[in-house]
């Protein structure tokens, strides 16, 4: 206990409707430490959650397209030839980027 980076416990009572509407909220975030919830909420006030799903997508046609580039480099590397489909695959892999690009950007506006 010495060690403790918060070394000052604080306490506080609940009604059994207040704590519902605790747990509820923490529910409606994903949140599963009530100790980091009441913490968050009582230094800022409030908690904002955050939809990174569309980034993944992003990121994942990145790294799709990464990695067929490594692909295709490898193999012009050690047989000084490339494919037709190869070229249509990466054409195919930036059109859905520039698509998920700007469906956000719709989204944001």
């Amino acid at each position: 206990m010495a060690n403790r980076t918060r070394a000052i416990r604080i306490e506080f009572c609940v009604s059994d409707y207040e704590h519902r509407l605790i747990q509820n909220k923490m529910a409606q975030l994903g949140t599963h430490n009530m100790g980091a919830h009441l913490r968050k909420m009582a230094i800022d006030g409030y908690i904002i959650k955050v939809d990174y799903t569309e980034q993944k997508k992003l990121a994942a046609a990145v790294s799709r397209a990464a990695a067929n580039i490594n692909h295709i480099c490898r193999r012009i590397n050690s047989t000084n030839h490339f494919y037709a489909d190869d070229v249509a695959d990466l054409k195919a892999t930036q059109k859905e980027m520039w698509e998920l690009l700007k469906q956000r950007q719709k989204e944001e506006l």
